[in-house]
């Protein structure tokens, strides 16, 4: 089970809803508004395990993917995609890119326990 969680999300709303599942559930939820910024927490506070938007600006979910799972200190850390992209190719590429999970929105609140293994 993981208890450090890593929200990244541009969108106010859903970085706040995504945080009040993660910690009503007993876990710490950690926020980055970017690709950019979620990787430097990434890097910084270590996490259990990242919950990712794929739209965002600058720099996708995708991308900051492909960076964090370059990276010898974040390659480890699972990531799973929570986002509005509900296309076959999108979930596949998430997986190619090493994504453990993919939830697509609108989600329950189960759901997305459920991908954390709560």
């Amino acid at each position: 089970m993981f208890r450090r969680v890593l929200i990244i999300d541009d969108a106010l709303a859903d970085r706040t809803n995504l945080e009040r599942i993660i910690s009503k559930a007993g876990h710490t939820a950690l926020l980055a508004e970017s690709g950019a910024q979620g990787i430097e927490r990434a890097r910084r506070d270590k996490p259990d395990v990242i919950l990712m938007d794929v739209n965002m600006p600058d720099m996708d979910g995708f991308a900051a993917t492909r960076k964090l799972k370059a990276d010898d200190a974040t390659k480890h850390i699972p990531v799973i995609f929570v986002t509005s992209k509900n296309q076959k190719a999108e979930m596949a590429w998430g997986q190619m890119l090493g994504a453990k999970g993919y939830v697509t929105k609108p989600y329950s609140p189960e759901q997305i326990l459920a991908q954390l293994g709560a």
